[in-house]
């Protein structure tokens, strides 16, 4: 009976050790420069270099209430190092910061850079550990929680 327990208690330890989460770290998950991807038909950027695809019709609907703007346009993104993905495009207001999630996206943060303005040419660069947005001849530093200066 006493090794019975012994034996009960080496198997629920084992049990418990084998169900332990597995986090590989550190990890950096930033891509060395922004891409530029076109909106296709059916609302979808695809980054074949990153095995990337995913459908931005919402941001344009989030940004300009009308997800028929998306044909054609084209999408700023980058990804920091952290992992979080910062979206916007021409026209738009907003800098949209993502995380992955199971099957897709979550938005997390929607950085207002201008309330009056749009953005005319955006451009993302890697500033680590920042994220660096270029309009003509404004910069900001972002992360996730917004606009740092």
């Amino acid at each position: 009976m006493r090794f019975a327990k012994y034996y009960l208690i080496v198997f629920i330890s084992l049990i418990f050790s084998g169900c332990a989460a597995v986090i590989l770290q550190p990890a950096d998950f930033s891509w060395p420069i922004e891409n530029a991807l076109k909106v296709d038909e059916k609302g979808f950027i695809k980054e074949d270099r990153y095995t990337f695809s995913i459908n931005v019709k919402r941001i344009f609907y989030e940004e300009h209430k009308d997800s028929n703007l998306a044909l054609g346009k084209v999408i700023r993104i980058i990804r920091n190092k952290d992992g979080y993905y910062f979206i916007t495009a021409s026209n738009f207001k907003n800098v949209y910061v993502f995380f992955p999630v199971e099957g897709g996206m979550k938005l997390i943060n929607k950085i207002k850079i201008s309330e009056t303005e749009s953005l005319n040419q955006p451009a993302f660069n890697q500033k680590a550990p920042y994220i660096e947005l270029i309009d003509n001849s404004k910069k900001f530093l972002l992360n996730h929680k917004g606009i740092v200066r």
